[in-house]
């Protein structure tokens, strides 16, 4: 089971360094390409043709990485597939859609459409590319918002799956449409900081600096711009989560005492897990409360308190495991049915239990047994509350980045700037630290669940063996490392050889 979820974090962090660009790119191409049709000058059109380049890169490995993270659904992970195939089957069959087909077709008709298109056609079908993008990443989104926090489903004990009952509440509950708005800004920053850290490095130089210089204020606007979105929209999502996840919040804000509010707030904290507490923390009074809760009154609960209370639902759900053995063995066995029903919303902290029984047979659970599911129901508090500290700081760095740069470039004093013209380069790379630590934030503070208290990770996993997971694991390490390389390696190439006029193609011919 930990090398399976090794070999999917590794697959979905590496990929995740490709989509974030995609997503923003795209409406950066189009807000250029805006300029272009609207005022015909050359330089934007230049500008549109180099980006675009470095754009379609990025996106040919982006989906060349995706596409195994779909295929481990079932080869590591087949009860989860069969589990919640019903309600992932519709989110991530559209997401095939709009990926591998709308994309694909706008992607070609803006690459091979500049002799045959209108300057207004090519405009819409850049439009389109960057729409279609973001909308592929919303049916992901919405899959893994129902890991979060599953809605619109029910379990059907006779089948052993999760069966669709409400396509409405699964696509716009809370947890999914504040995940896609604050994903997709996060893209929007990741490319602004990309495009002007680029066009810095060009200003340093004192290469195409009238591009440089056009580029690196459009990538200011849009990425403070963004980067204000992605803070307030995480404060959004951080909320939504704190009530549908509470370990969770309690692991984000190493809280393991239950404190009267307004309770105090970990600026830094190091947590201890064995001892389920903190070695040692610098505290702001009376910040926690207002800041998750959004009131004064409301607790925060702590990790204490919540092992305590899951206990009493881990004993409520054996009867409900009971039950569902006895259902597999007799589908018309009333009182089994009846059983479950009374017992089925605490069905996971009876499976989270069953990975310590012996040969699976709850009744056998000691008290310490019980006790220790329990722990489990609290993910890993010292990983979700540093990767959760490393993004938000790295977001207020930016957003004073981008604020700073938006005042050089309106002053046009900029390419005078040298030392910020250095800090520009350096902060391509902060954006895409901070996706990585945002998904640890997310996918760790969800742990021990695959779906959030109905379907325990341990139960999830494929039956493969250990040595078969080390190969593949390594297999897919050298290869991503090469993915990653080949991409770095071929943007750096066409960054060097720059945005020469000699390249570009034949301008668009004016609309109709």
């Amino acid at each position: 089971m930990l090398l399976s979820r090794w070999q999917f974090a590794l697959t979905a962090l590496y990929h995740f360094l490709f989509v974030p660009l995609t997503l923003g790119m795209g409406f950066l191409l189009a807000a250029i390409e805006t300029v272009y049709v609207l005022g015909g000058r050359e330089v934007y059109r230049r500008m549109l043709e180099f980006w675009s380049k470095l754009f379609l890169v990025n996106f040919a490995l982006g989906v060349a990485t995706g596409l195994t993270l779909e295929l481990e659904f079932g080869t590591n992970w087949s009860f989860y597939s069969q589990f919640v195939g019903d309600v992932f089957g519709a989110p991530l069959a559209i997401e095939a859609l709009m990926a591998f087909f709308l994309d694909s077709t706008f992607i070609g008709l803006m690459v091979f459409g500049w002799k045959r298109l209108s300057r207004m056609q090519h405009l819409v079908v850049t439009y389109l590319v960057a729409l279609g993008a973001n909308l592929s990443a919303l049916w992901i989104l919405v899959a893994n918002a129902f890991m979060q926090d599953p809605r619109g489903a029910h379990f059907n004990p006779l089948s052993l799956r999760m069966e669709l009952s409400s396509l409405p509440a699964l696509l716009f509950s809370d947890e999914a449409q504040a995940k896609f708005v604050h994903t997709s800004l996060a893209g929007y920053v990741t490319a602004a900081a990309y495009m002007a850290g680029i066009s810095a490095w060009y200003m340093l130089r004192g290469r195409h600096l009238d591009l440089a210089r056009r580029s690196f204020r459009i990538a200011t606007v849009f990425g403070l711009l963004s980067t204000a979105g992605v803070i307030t929209l995480g404060d959004a999502l951080g909320y939504v989560g704190g009530r549908a996840q509470p370990a969770k919040l309690a692991a984000m804000e190493a809280t393991w005492r239950t404190e009267a509010p307004p309770a105090a707030f970990n600026v830094v904290a190091w947590p201890d897990q064995a001892r389920q507490d903190n070695r040692f923390a610098i505290r702001i009074p009376y910040v926690l409360t207002p800041l998750v809760t959004h009131t004064l009154r409301q607790p925060v609960a702590g990790a204490r308190r919540l092992i305590d209370d899951n206990e009493l639902r881990v004993r409520d759900g054996l009867p409900a495991v009971l039950a569902l053995q006895a259902l597999a063995a007799d589908a018309g066995d009333a009182d089994a049915l009846a059983t479950f029903e009374r017992h089925r919303g605490n069905l996971g902290f009876g499976l989270l239990a069953q990975r310590y029984a012996p040969d699976g047979d709850v009744r056998r659970l000691r008290d310490a047994d019980i006790h220790q599911a329990a722990v489990d129901s609290i993910p890993d508090v010292f990983a979700v509350f540093w990767s959760f500290r490393l993004m938000v700081g790295i977001a207020l760095a930016l957003f004073a980045y981008f604020m700073l740069g938006l005042i050089h470039t309106l002053r046009d004093q900029v390419q005078h700037r040298r030392w910020f013209l250095r800090v520009a380069t350096g902060m391509i790379a902060l954006p895409f630290l901070a996706g990585e630590f945002g998904w640890l934030t997310a996918e760790l503070g969800r742990q021990p669940w695959i779906v959030y208290e109905l379907l325990p990770t341990w139960l999830g996993a494929s039956g493969h063996g250990v040595g078969e997971l080390v190969w593949s694991l390594a297999v897919f390490a050298a290869l991503y490392t090469g993915f990653l390389v080949l991409d770095v390696m071929l943007q750096l190439r066409l960054i060097r050889h720059g945005p020469h006029a000699g390249d570009a193609a034949t301008p668009l011919r004016a609309g109709h």
